[in-house]
């Protein structure tokens, strides 16, 4: 199956789940409405989404447009993975077992495994075989449904190996069909030789911000900067250090907050006006409550938790009731969410989360562009918008999250072009 770049008219889809509505981060009650039609066909137009409505009213319109049979299948828009680690070398399997054994996150870490495992791995290999290995792995994310994904940095911890991993996210942009969004986060840990000398913790932030920022600022290679907030690794003080300095580079903000104690990391990221909070599985109500009434989105990564055998995940419904807009993501990484499966995380955000299948769809297509500021072109099948979008195997949106861990994804495109389908892979 593939199709040729030109004007679109997907019908006979047995439902077209839109998302549409303001372009802008859902809240509260407004994540319920996933705008699921029938009988309603999708016209493309030079990448963009030209009019959704029923076959008929389209078939006039639709000039010279290349015909896409759904065949009674569900079309949504694309998925948003705004959350990802994809630039790394070997994976940690062997972590898994040493949790089983009763290692926390933090103990072994302190072993020199977690991050500080990649950083050491990454840091040896070349930027070909960093682009070869992450070229893989974003096309098995996309075989899932995902055309747009946030990829941070952070397993180099020097300026030349952030740089470098920066770079090959460039490299992969160009090359790939999916939309890639770059995150500098160099603030992912502190380095192991900078942690084993007096001094060396500020010596790495003053590295962070006087070194590494000005040089990705230089080459424009990210959109956004994280920080890792947590007790044992960024303060709240050094967070916002880091950031108030990204942003003067130029830089959006994101933070990796309260995700294993609470400790103020969602305060700081509404006080700092910052895109997104991540994680949040220790949020406190102060934390909730400055989400509901700050602008930032609140991104929950159930797989992250699922994965480390933790029985607590986000509190998903006090956030949507405390009119937060929450997004889903992967957090793929190779130590706590090794799954490019983003359905799965759908099933997740019903059956641990608490959320309706439509609030899970809003947070996994237009509050994840709004997580990664997209909400204005990417993420709804409405009139104008990116003509993005995911052809399931399915009849009923209902069943994403229901036939959990199973490939459904059937075809994608982004911006109207052949992105991938189940029979050529990516384009």
């Amino acid at each position: 199956m593939s199709w040729p770049d030109a004007d679109l008219l997907f019908v006979n889809a047995s439902q077209v789940v839109t998302c549409a509505g303001e372009p802008r981060a859902r809240r509260g009650a407004e994540m319920r409405d996933a705008g699921i039609l029938t009988e309603t066909a999708v016209l493309v137009r030079e990448g963009r989404v030209a009019d959704v409505a029923p076959w008929s009213a389209l078939r006039a319109q639709a000039g010279g447009a290349a015909e896409i049979d759904c065949a009674r299948r569900v079309l949504t828009p694309g998925l948003v993975d705004s959350h990802t680690h994809a630039i790394f070398g070997r994976a940690r399997f062997e972590e898994q077992e040493l949790r089983a054994t009763g290692l926390g996150y933090m103990e072994i870490a302190k072993r020199g495994g977690g991050i500080h495992s990649s950083v050491k791995d990454l840091r040896s290999r070349s930027a070909e075989d960093l682009f070869a290995l992450a070229r893989a792995r974003i096309q098995r994310l996309a075989s899932y449904g995902t055309t747009t994904l946030e990829i941070k940095s952070g397993y180099g911890l020097t300026t030349e190996d952030e740089i470098k991993s920066l770079r090959v996210i460039a490299s992969l942009a160009k090359e790939l069909p999916v939309r890639l969004v770059p995150t500098f986060l160099g603030a992912h840990e502190i380095p192991l030789e900078f942690r084993a000398r007096a001094g060396g913790r500020a010596e790495y932030l003053d590295r962070l911000i006087h070194e590494m920022l000005p040089r990705v600022q230089s080459e424009r290679l990210a959109r956004f900067a994280d920080v890792f907030c947590e007790p044992g690794v960024y303060t709240l003080e050094e967070t916002r250090s880091i950031l108030t300095a990204a942003r003067r580079a130029g830089l959006a903000l994101k933070l990796h907050a309260d995700e294993l104690e609470p400790s103020g990391g969602a305060e700081l990221a509404v006080e700092l006006g910052a895109t997104s909070a991540d994680h949040l599985a220790a949020v406190s109500d102060s934390g909730i409550r400055a989400l509901g009434a700050g602008t930032t989105v609140a991104t929950l990564l159930p797989g992250t938790m699922f994965f480390l055998g933790k029985t607590r995940q986000a509190p998903a419904r006090r956030l949507v009731e405390a009119g937060v807009p929450v997004a889903l993501a992967t957090d793929f990484n190779p130590g706590t969410s090794p799954t490019p499966n983003f359905p799965l995380i759908l099933t997740l955000g019903v059956s641990q989360l608490g959320l309706t299948v439509g609030e899970a769809m809003i947070a996994a297509t237009v509050n994840g562009a709004a997580a990664l500021g997209l909400a204005e072109s990417v993420g709804q099948l409405a009139r104008g918008f990116s003509a993005d979008l995911a052809l399931w195997d399915v009849e009923d949106v209902r069943e994403l999250p229901y036939w959990y861990g199973d490939a459904r994804c059937r075809a994608t495109w982004v911006a109207g072009k052949a992105c991938y389908s189940s029979d050529l892979g990516l384009t």
